[in-house]
């Protein structure tokens, strides 16, 4: 969604909801972890009375990730994405997660070597790798991130595995090559003229690899 008209939101994610997508990416930047502000959860809270039903995958770009919990949940998030690089005792906020009822996500900045991950990936939902550094969308995405996804598909065929940075036509094939299931996309697709066509394009090269996941897998959690 930060690719979007932020100055209609709203209208701007039904409407890639309509053209196919399976959830909404909403990144949270709080000008201290990236050098950029966005949004919290009162946009969050708003948006969600325009889509209900959709899976929103909360991409918390944030120092101190423990202080927001209950306020995403409580906004109306499905997934809360973290990234292992935000906090001290990753164990410890994934359980406060899980018991806020949300599903976890874990992020990896370019620089984090993938094995930092390999503790957490069993307790998580999703494993994300940053293709570009955190903070600005428009970045130009980076192959050199693939063996990361390659090496957690190998490890666990099952983990959604996503991919964030630079995604669109001309470079999901890398990522679905490596056996990413999820992919964020941004300019690619509010940029285009014809965005379910992208979101299409994109669709087609992850389950013609097999990555794909199921539509009841990526639906809402009920309310706690």
């Amino acid at each position: 969604m930060l690719a979007s008209d932020l100055s209609c939101m709203a209208a701007e994610a039904q409407k890639v909801v309509a053209g196919g997508a399976d959830y909404l990416h909403l990144d949270v930047m709080d000008g201290h972890f990236v050098p950029n502000i966005t949004w919290g959860a009162p946009v969050i809270k708003h948006l969600r009375k325009h889509c209900p039903g959709v899976f929103f995958d909360c991409h918390m770009m944030v120092s101190n990730p423990e202080q927001w919990v209950e306020e995403i949940k409580d906004a109306g998030g499905d997934q809360y994405t973290f990234h292992l690089e935000s906090t001290k005792d990753p164990a410890a906020l994934i359980k406060q997660i899980l018991a806020s009822g949300m599903k976890v996500g874990i992020a990896l900045r370019p620089g984090t070597p993938v094995k930092d991950v390999l503790p957490w990936v069993d307790l998580v939902d999703m494993v994300l790798i940053m293709t570009v550094e955190p903070g600005f969308g428009g970045q130009k995405f980076k192959a050199d991130m693939m063996p990361k996804v390659t090496l957690l598909r190998e490890k666990y065929p099952e983990k959604d595995i996503g991919v964030d940075g630079g995604l669109g036509p001309s470079t999901i094939e890398a990522a679905a090559d490596a056996g990413a299931n999820m992919i964020v996309a941004g300019s690619s697709v509010f940029k285009s003229p014809a965005p379910a066509q992208v979101i299409a394009t994109l669709r087609r090269a992850v389950e013609r690899l097999g990555n794909g996941k199921k539509e009841e897998e990526l639906t809402p959690l009920p309310p706690a």
